[in-house]
């Protein structure tokens, strides 16, 4: 795997770019993070969901060092539950996942003191060009015709399950319409709610990981409001 992965593009929307704080339930986006690497995972083939645990299939690294790190870590377990891998995984996810985008230059870590001794970690954005290639996907795929790629499919996938509603610059009645794909788009990416095969791009092996972490996540952050 090359580029900026699913877990980075998912944190890069859920902080904002001015303030480099987040937005959202952070709770929220740590599940989401890792369900993201497993999902990343699952793209890659090298996990999969069999017998209602996730799996690794093949132990190859994959280049990346942050998923190859999950993956070596799931490699020497005993298969677990997605519910239980996402509480496992999140730990410390985030510090990893921040590290490495200001190591590439994306964001930048902004360290403040309050009060005198009271350390505040702000990451605004520095190379914008990142996150506005995953809204364009996600605008994309929300506002279009068009069954989004893969990926994309998968990203929005997460995004429904942790309830985040970015802001993709979009208000009333697109903004609605935006969040009833976001709904279809998870559903296709799952095969759930009677979706077909042919109405997705994701294949079955990735549908099944991702459905599976997503039921996990809902679990995990309990009824909605």
């Amino acid at each position: 795997m090359t580029g900026v992965g699913l877990a980075e593009e998912l944190l890069l929307l859920g902080y904002d770019d001015t303030s480099g704080k987040a937005t959202g339930s952070r709770i929220g986006l740590d599940l989401g993070m890792a369900a993201a690497i497993m999902v990343e995972l699952a793209l890659a083939g090298r996990v999969a969901f069999s017998d209602g645990s996730i799996v690794v299939t093949d132990p190859t690294p994959t280049g990346d060092a942050i998923s190859d790190d999950v993956l070596g870590r799931m490699a020497s377990d005993t298969p677990h539950t997605p519910a239980s891998w996402v509480q496992r995984l999140r730990h410390g996810l985030r510090d990893r996942i921040l590290a490495d985008l200001c190591g590439r230059g994306v964001i930048r870590d902004v360290d403040e003191t309050e009060l005198g001794y009271i350390h505040i970690h702000r990451y605004p954005v520095v190379d914008r060009s990142v996150e506005a290639e995953v809204r364009g996907r996600l605008v994309d795929a929300l506002t279009g015709e068009r069954v989004p790629d893969e990926r994309t499919a998968a990203l929005a996938a997460i995004m429904a399950a942790i309830r985040v509603e970015p802001n993709l610059g979009l208000t009333g009645p697109a903004a609605e319409d935006a969040l009833r794909r976001l709904a279809e788009i998870a559903a296709g990416a799952g095969f759930t709610g009677g979706v077909s095969l042919e109405e997705s791009k994701v294949r079955p092996s990735v549908a099944l990981v991702i459905a599976a972490l997503s039921r996990a996540i809902e679990t995990a952050l309990g009824t909605r409001a």
